[in-house]
């Protein structure tokens, strides 16, 4: 470990220049965020700007069960897997405490969520990007939630994403670049050579063109999980994700399109009581067919 590692507690503190109890609270209450994941207070960290921090913690009382309505793949008595509807932000966060997942979720599982994340993130293993569909793991209890993270931490569980990018691809290959918090923005993700890891694998299953413009149609395998991963990687190759504004073109190409045309299409796993492994899918959003045609 490096010499300039920081506990989590110190690093939080140091960073919002606040105490280091109170900077233990936040991590407590699932606050404070590293690739995604809620930190440990005795975890180390090497790069502070990598944190997402809420400052403001929300007033869980304001996060409230709302009957949306789910399309739950599969569910047993520990775990569920939820098709996620592009447009629903996975969790609450300062200013958004409503039509969130976790708020469907509370209402169809109510107080059987696991609550490892903390109050902000009850059952939520990882997340996926407002405007990224298909297939979340959400766990009902602490064993379950540990064994799923333990399988996203060692690279055991396998996600399959599909979308659609901007020109011709190779006909496969793997984009093999460190992922970090962007030095210009400070709000986006970019290809920076002190990121972490991020490894994504891909095929392209078919080239097209829409009015006159190439595009291609590909599987990307994630190794890694770092935030907006698939996004970064193919925008960092000249193949942004169609309808990507924050890292493709900043006016969306298709009108009927909101956000990125990328969809969490499978996720496969050990199953934390049987050891068997289980494969959950999800249709292709019909966007897909339509900027195909």
């Amino acid at each position: 470990m490096t010499e300039n590692a920081l506990r989590a507690d110190s690093a939080v503190a140091a960073k919002l220049e606040i105490t280091r109890n109170a900077a233990q609270k936040l991590i407590d209450g699932g606050f404070v965020l590293l690739g995604g994941q809620p930190v440990k207070k005795s975890q180390k960290i090497i790069d502070c700007d990598e944190l997402e921090i809420f400052p403001q913690p929300i007033n869980t009382c304001d996060i409230l069960p709302q009957n949306i309505p789910l399309e739950v793949l599969y569910e047993d008595e520990g775990m569920a897997v939820i098709n996620k509807p592009k447009g629903m932000v996975t969790h609450p966060a300062p200013g958004h405490y409503k039509d969130t997942l976790v708020n469907a979720l509370m209402h169809r599982f109510g107080d059987s969520l696991s609550g490892i994340n903390g109050t902000l993130r009850p059952g939520i293993v990882h997340r996926l990007d407002k405007d990224t569909s298909g297939v979340i793991a959400v766990a009902k209890n602490n064993f379950y939630h540990t064994a799923l993270s333990a399988q996203l931490a060692s690279r055991e569980m396998s996600r399959i994403y599909r979308a659609i990018v901007f020109g011709e691809t190779e006909h496969s290959g793997t984009i093999d670049k460190p992922i970090g918090r962007s030095k210009k923005d400070r709000k986006k993700m970019a290809v920076v050579s002190d990121g972490r890891t991020a490894i994504t694998h891909y095929e392209t299953t078919e080239m097209f063109y829409n009015s006159g413009k190439k595009y291609s149609f590909i599987k990307a395998k994630l190794e890694t999980g770092r935030t907006h991963q698939i996004r970064v990687h193919f925008a960092s190759i000249g193949h942004a994700v169609v309808g990507d504004t924050v890292y493709g073109q900043e006016k969306q190409p298709f009108d009927f399109l909101n956000g990125q045309a990328l969809h969490a299409e499978s996720i496969s796993f050990v199953h934390p009581k049987s050891g068997e492994i289980v494969t959950v899918s999800s249709a292709l959003p019909e966007y897909f067919s339509i900027i195909k045609k």
